[in-house]
């Protein structure tokens, strides 16, 4: 099961608002050169480069079909390429990342390994989805461990690399980051029932297990999952938290 453009923005507005939130953190100035590691369908990395003046910004994604949709925003300074987060190369005035970096694994590499891409003077800004905790993702995890999906998954289960905010903090102080600003906020959704968390999560967090399960067992996880989902919210509306953790740091030496 590969992304789906489609299902991922059936919640655009909820998924895009913490993205004003981490641009407000960064230092804007003329003539940046950026790279958006994961992003996704475009439209936030045609957003970026349309706030930050003459910059020129490369959209970096894994995913060929995101990658369709995101070619439909390119225009002069803006392009787009296929590749993966672990293995971008090159360096920019600012590195910038919108829920994606959840996805890579060891973050104490990864995060001075990024910051390794920022030019003196220059920012690391990310936004990093936190919510592994939340029973609606815990169940997913829980569900995976039962039959048939533990067998069918060869007991694999994904946990997450996120870290905590104090973490990250430290790991950037000790890559030369100054001006740092590490902090934790709950985006709140209001959803009238549970089957809309269900269709949330269908389009990020069980996109793995759904990769790796074969078609036949989708939908059982599906009627288990909203059995699960109801237990926790018998009745709706349902108030849905989403924890985030967004960082900036400047790269000393200019």
């Amino acid at each position: 099961m590969p992304w789906d453009p489609t299902q991922y923005h059936k919640f655009t507005a909820e998924r895009f608002a913490p993205f004003d939130d981490l641009f407000a953190l960064i230092t804007v100035r003329e003539g940046l050169r950026v790279i958006d590691l994961g992003c996704g369908t475009g439209e936030l990395t045609r957003r970026l480069a349309d706030r930050l003046p003459y910059a020129t910004v490369l959209g970096i994604d894994s995913s060929p079909a995101m990658l369709e949709r995101a070619r439909g925003e390119e225009r002069p300074g803006l392009s787009f390429s296929l590749g993966a987060i672990e293995g971008i190369a090159g360096e920019g005035d600012l590195i910038f990342s919108h829920a994606a970096l959840h996805w890579v694994g060891d973050h104490r590499a990864l995060v001075p390994r990024l910051m390794g891409l920022v030019r003196p003077g220059g920012q690391l800004a990310v936004q990093i989805p936190a919510n592994h905790h939340h029973p609606a993702h815990t169940a997913i995890t829980d569900i995976a461990r039962e039959k048939p999906f533990v067998d069918a998954l060869g007991g694999w289960v994904r946990l997450s690399p996120v870290l905590e905010i104090d973490d990250y903090a430290g790991l950037l102080f000790a890559a030369g980051g100054e001006g740092i600003t590490v902090l934790e906020k709950v985006y709140p959704a209001l959803m009238s029932e549970t089957a809309d968390v269900a269709e949330w999560t269908r389009g990020t967090t069980l996109v793995p297990y759904f990769e790796r399960l074969p078609a036949e067992l989708h939908e059982l996880f599906m009627v288990r999952y909203r059995e699960r989902l109801r237990a926790i919210w018998p009745k709706g509306p349902v108030f849905y938290t989403f924890r985030r953790i967004l960082f900036v740091a400047t790269k000393a030496g200019r």
